[in-house]
């Protein structure tokens, strides 16, 4: 796996040509008091260097004559490692992760300069920690002051996502293996949590039986927070209670993925919890699953991303014309989104290191992103008919035989070089195959 993180610093370096880039640990997260998360390292920094401690920074110097890679870390120290866990330490990070040179974190201001002082550009994330970004800013700022001395220096900063995200947008083969992974993981957890959904069980019981297949299969645990929402909680996007008793005749959501050496699975499927849709659970229902089916079908190289989208809006928006859920002229409806009351997220975004993950998906108003072999991205419409849902004077007020229901379908789709590949098929979506 080195070999893959040095070849990605690589790739960077190439970009920045005589620019250096910084990047930042992700900080600890407290939970509460002196109490603290489990640490989760940043997505950039780990995709660069495969460390997974805090208090750290890598330097990428391309124009540096010795020092190209360079990381200060944590030194050892047994009386903190007594409490916290052991550290890497100078020493061995410079064996386990091929730096060039390595610092203790307390030398940064020191030794930080060597690495600017000949850089013509410094490519610097302004991120969550403002302590930080000023550390950064003020080295900047010295040396533009120090400028008219050398002649050489940063004469302006560039945010580092702009290089490295499009790098992180298309996924390699190791990638692909940690990701499929996470998705055999849950797989596994979204079949069994169906089968143990039974009529009187609370939402908490579903998770936790998910959650711990999650463990038990060596994934790192959620990718999020677990979404279990039955009944009319499924029109609630991001329902995390979990807290409410199922009952008999009601539809269960589930949207739950786990995080497989930081790489993430993300699936909803949708199921009644009796065995049975009732007749307009089942209409809806059918409706979401073509407008997902017509969707993932525009997933093809060469197509944009923007399209995915589009697709399930026109197939649920002529759906709800269809059923009397709306009036009107169905391209006129989609022109002034008249849809959004029942359908009012996107259809994709894109899944690795993150769930919500980099790259971006317009290049200007008129350019959207292309989808090209290696990205991968979530596909999931949905419909939600909330109770007093706002809709527009010129809309019909909703028949109560859809309120309350809330359905969503997701898969995670890899775009290959002839097409696609649904990652979780494993998980029936089918009237047929979910019934009971």
């Amino acid at each position: 796996m080195q070999a893959e993180y040095r070849q990605r610093r690589e790739q960077l370096m190439a970009k920045i040509g005589n620019g250096t880039a910084i990047f930042r640990s992700a900080p600890m997260a407290v939970m509460h008091n002196d109490v603290e998360y489990a640490y989760r390292q940043d997505s950039d920094f780990f995709y660069l260097t495969g460390f997974n401690e805090p208090q750290a920074v890598a330097v990428l110097a391309p124009h540096h004559q010795e020092h190209k890679f360079v990381l200060f870390v944590q030194p050892k120290d047994r009386e903190k490692e007594v409490w916290t866990g052991y550290l890497c330490g100078v020493e061995a990070a410079k064996e386990i992760y091929g730096a060039d040179e390595v610092y203790p974190i307390a030398e940064l201001d020191e030794k930080l300069p060597q690495y600017l002082e000949k850089a013509d550009r410094l490519y610097y994330h302004l991120g969550r920690d403002r302590h930080f970004n000023d550390k950064i800013l003020g080295h900047y700022q010295e040396l533009l002051r120090t400028y008219p001395k050398r002649g050489t220096g940063p004469i302006a900063i560039e945010d580092t996502g702009t290089i490295i995200h499009a790098l992180r947008l298309i996924k390699s083969e190791s990638e692909l293996v940690q990701m499929r992974q996470a998705v055999a993981i849950a797989v596994e957890a979204h079949n069994y949590a169906r089968e143990f959904t039974t009529p009187g069980r609370y939402e908490y019981e579903i998770q936790a039986e998910i959650e711990h297949i999650f463990r038990k299969r060596g994934a790192l645990g959620p990718a999020y927070p677990s979404i279990v929402a039955s009944g009319v909680n499924a029109c609630v996007l991001h329902y995390i209670e979990n807290n409410r008793q199922i009952q008999s005749g009601e539809l269960l959501l589930i949207d739950a993925g786990c995080s497989y050496n930081y790489y993430n699975s993300d699936i909803t499927r949708t199921f009644p919890v009796s065995g049975k849709f009732t007749p307009e659970q089942k209409i809806l229902y059918e409706l979401v699953l073509s407008a997902q089916k017509q969707a993932i079908a525009q997933v093809q190289p060469g197509n944009s991303f923007k399209s995915v989208h589009d697709t399930a809006v026109r197939v649920l928006t002529e759906g709800m014309v269809e059923l009397g859920i709306l009036t009107g002229e169905v391209d006129k409806l989609i022109e002034e989104e008249k849809y959004k009351p029942y359908y009012m997220h996107r259809t994709s975004h894109w899944l690795g290191l993150d769930v919500h993950d980099v790259g971006v998906y317009q290049h200007g108003e008129d350019k959207p992103q292309i989808l090209q072999p290696g990205q991968v991205l979530t596909v999931e419409p949905g419909l939600y008919i909330v109770p007093d849902t706002k809709l527009a004077e010129d809309q019909p007020a909703t028949d109560p035989r859809w309120v309350g229901i809330g359905i969503r379908i997701e898969d995670d789709v890899l775009v290959t070089a002839t097409g696609h590949e649904v990652l979780t098929a494993g998980v029936p979506k089918a009237v047929d195959e979910i019934e009971q």
